[in-house]
């Protein structure tokens, strides 16, 4: 994840438009996942954390969350929900330059979707090195499902917040990427912008590679944050691996 911050003013509105209201569900998941580890769960690192709205109900539940994410626009928005003495790194993935261990890492909302295989293999090798032995990743990634119905929908149009905003996206198949065009316009003024993003969709075999070449042994793939295992419907898989 290089070059100009793709949310530099997609951060200003993108709670409102963009992220469902999902994270409080996630987050029990999570904790209920967690909560048989003998060892215990106390300290999670959040990658990707966008603007803290998982860290705020990790944080709710009484866990010490970090969070790191490539976009300053996004870490400002984080940081006024979070408060001044939030611990939150503007790090460029696969770099993780954070010095410290952690019980659990998390990366909710496809953020690892938006690494080339290349960079997902390095990230996750990361990761392992800051999560103590046997510690938790859980993380999620759109599927060949997601794919085929971006394929289908190529046009998402909607209004929230006072915030006209359409979202077109145009999905390559055979290169497993989907370039989208995020275009916004305020209804008050008329002012607008539109942003780039460029995200890649995983083969299941290509995940459980690059988590076995990064030391991790896969625990379960279920559909959203539920115990449900993946099926052919499944938009958005949770994988949940423990590190060896």
């Amino acid at each position: 994840m290089s070059g100009a911050d793709p949310y530099a003013r997609l951060a200003g509105v993108y709670d409102e438009i963009v992220v469902d209201p999902c994270y409080g569900r996630w987050a029990a998941f999570m904790h209920e996942l967690w909560a048989a580890d003998a060892t215990g769960v106390r300290t999670v690192l959040d990658v990707c954390c966008g603007t803290g709205l998982m860290a705020s109900e990790l944080i709710a539940l009484g866990y010490r969350v970090a969070g790191v994410d490539a976009s300053e626009a996004m870490l400002a928005r984080a940081r006024r929900l979070l408060g001044p003495d939030a611990v939150l790194v503007r790090e460029t993935l696969p770099d993780l330059t954070i010095d410290a261990v952690f019980d659990a890492a998390v990366s909710t909302f496809d953020g690892l979707n938006y690494l080339t295989l290349t960079g997902l293999r390095a990230t996750l090798v990361a990761l392992g090195d800051r999560l103590r032995p046997d510690g938790w990743l859980v993380f999620d990634v759109h599927t060949d499902a997601m794919m085929e119905f971006t394929m289908a929908n190529p046009v998402v149009e909607g209004e929230a917040d006072g915030q006209r905003f359409a979202i077109t996206s145009v999905v390559d198949a055979r290169a497993r990427t989907c370039d989208s065009r995020i275009e916004v316009t305020r209804n008050s003024d008329g002012d607008a912008f539109t942003e780039h993003h460029r995200q890649h969709f995983f083969t299941d075999g290509q995940i459980r590679g690059a988590l076995a070449v990064a030391g991790f042994e896969v625990v379960a793939v279920t559909d959203e944050y539920a115990h449900e295992p993946v099926d052919g419907s499944t938009l958005r898989a949770t994988w949940t691996a423990r590190r060896g």
